[in-house]
C-alpha cells in the first residue's frame, strides 16, 4: 500500500508545477507579442522593415504621411484586431470543451460561426434598402445572428435540461440550419452579391479597423474577469459532472453562464472578420498539453494561442500570396488540421 506524500514534498511539487505554468505563460505571452509585430512589419507593399519600426515609433501623426497612414491605419489596426480575435477564439473553444466535456466543441463546429456568416450574407444582399453604413451594417448584422443560434442552442437546452448532450446536439442542429440558410442566399443571389458573400465566409483581416479591435477588446474586458471567477468550478467541472456536484457546483447554472459568455465573445470575434475555424478548436488542446487542466492557467493559455495562430497565419497569408493577401481563415485551416494531428499524437502516446 502506497504511503501519502509528507506536505512538504506536495509542496515543493506543486510550487515547481506552478513555475511550470508560469514560464509556459511568459513564453506563450512573448511568441504572441514577436506575431503580431511580425504581423506589423510584413505587408504586401515594399515598406522595409526599419521604415515600419520608424513609423510606429513616431505616431500616427509622425512624419512620412504615406508610412503613417500604411502602419497607423492599415497594419496595425489589421495586426490588433486578428489577435483580439484568435484570443477570444481561443477562450471561447476552451471554455465550450469544459462545459460540454466534449474535446471537439467550438464556435465553429456549434453553429455559432455559421450563424454569423448568414446574418453577414444577410446584411450583404438585403443591406441597401436599409439606413445603415454598410461597415457597421454587416458586423451588427452577423453579430444578432449569433446572439440568435445561441437563444435557440439556449432555449432547446431549457425545455430538455441544459445537459452536456443537449447542448452538443441543439449546436448541431443550429449549424446545419445556418448552413442551409446561407447556402439558400447565395443560390438567390446576384454574381457581384455571391462574391462579396464567399469573401467574407472566407475569413479576412482586410477590413479590420480601431473600431473593430475596440469592440472585441471591451467584450473581452467584459468576459474574462467572469470567466476566471468561475475557474475554480470550471476546473472542478473538467474532473466530471459527479465530482463538481459533489463539491456543490450547480453544473445547470454554470454551463448556462458559460454559455452566454462564449456567444458574447464568438460573436464579437467573427462579427468584424468573418468565419475562422480551427482556432477554437485547436487552441484548448494545445493549452491543456501545456499547463493541464487548471482554468486559471489554461484560460490565458488558449486564448495567447489563439491569437498566435492567427497572428502567425497572417503574416503566411502575406508571405504566400504573391503580392496579394490571402484570407487568413484558409490559412488557419490549412495550417490548422496538421497541428490538431500532432497534438492528438503527441497526447494519444502520453497516454499510452
Amino acid at each position: 500500500m502506497n504511503e501519502a506524500l509528507p506536505a512538504s514534498q506536495l509542496c515543493e511539487a506543486y510550487g515547481r508545477r506552478a513555475r511550470q505554468r508560469a514560464a509556459a505563460l511568459a513564453g506563450l505571452l512573448a511568441a504572441l507579442l514577436a506575431l503580431l509585430l511580425a504581423d506589423v512589419l510584413a505587408g504586401p507593399s515594399s515598406m522595409a522593415p526599419a521604415a515600419v519600426v520608424s513609423a510606429l515609433l513616431a505616431g500616427p501623426d509622425g512624419a512620412g504621411r504615406a508610412a503613417a497612414a500604411i502602419v497607423w491605419a492599415i497594419r496595425l489596426p489589421a495586426a490588433l484586431t486578428g489577435g483580439l480575435v484568435g484570443v477570444a477564439l481561443g477562450m471561447a473553444g476552451q471554455q465550450m470543451q469544459t462545459i460540454l466535456d466534449n474535446p471537439l466543441a467550438s464556435p465553429f463546429t456549434l453553429g455559432f460561426s455559421a450563424a454569423a456568416g448568414f446574418g453577414a450574407a444577410l446584411a450583404i444582399m438585403f443591406g441597401a434598402a436599409l439606413p445603415l453604413a454598410g461597415w457597421l451594417l454587416v458586423p451588427a448584422s452577423a453579430f444578432g445572428a449569433t446572439l440568435v443560434a445561441c437563444l435557440l442552442v439556449y432555449a432547446i437546452a431549457r425545455l430538455r435540461g441544459a445537459t452536456a448532450e443537449i447542448l452538443v446536439l441543439g449546436g448541431i442542429a443550429v449549424l446545419f440550419l445556418f448552413q442551409a440558410l446561407q447556402s439558400l442566399l447565395q443560390y438567390l443571389a446576384s454574381p457581384e452579391v455571391l462574391q462579396q458573400i464567399v469573401f467574407w465566409l472566407f475569413g479576412s483581416l482586410l477590413k479590420a479597423t480601431w473600431t473593430s479591435a475596440g469592440v472585441i477588446a471591451a467584450t473581452l474586458c467584459l468576459a474574462v474577469p467572469l470567466f476566471l471567477a468561475e475557474s475554480w468550478k470550471l476546473t472542478a467541472l473538467r474532473l466530471g459532472e459527479t465530482h463538481a456536484r459533489s463539491l456543490g457546483v450547480d453544473v445547470a447554472a454554470l454551463r448556462r453562464r458559460t454559455f452566454i459568455l462564449v456567444a458574447l465573445v464568438t460573436a464579437a470575434a467573427v462579427a468584424f472578420v468573418g468565419t475562422i475555424g480551427f482556432v477554437g478548436l485547436v487552441a484548448p488542446h494545445a493549452a491543456r498539453a501545456l499547463v493541464g487542466e487548471d482554468q486559471r492557467a489554461a484560460l490565458p493559455a488558449a486564448g495567447m494561442i489563439g491569437g498566435a495562430m492567427i497572428a502567425g497565419a497572417s503574416v503566411l497569408s502575406k508571405l504566400v500570396g504573391g503580392g496579394a493577401v490571402v484570407p487568413v481563415g484558409i490559412v488557419t485551416a490549412v495550417v490548422g488540421v496538421p497541428i490538431l494531428f500532432a497534438i492528438l499524437l503527441c497526447r494519444g502516446g502520453a497516454a499510452a
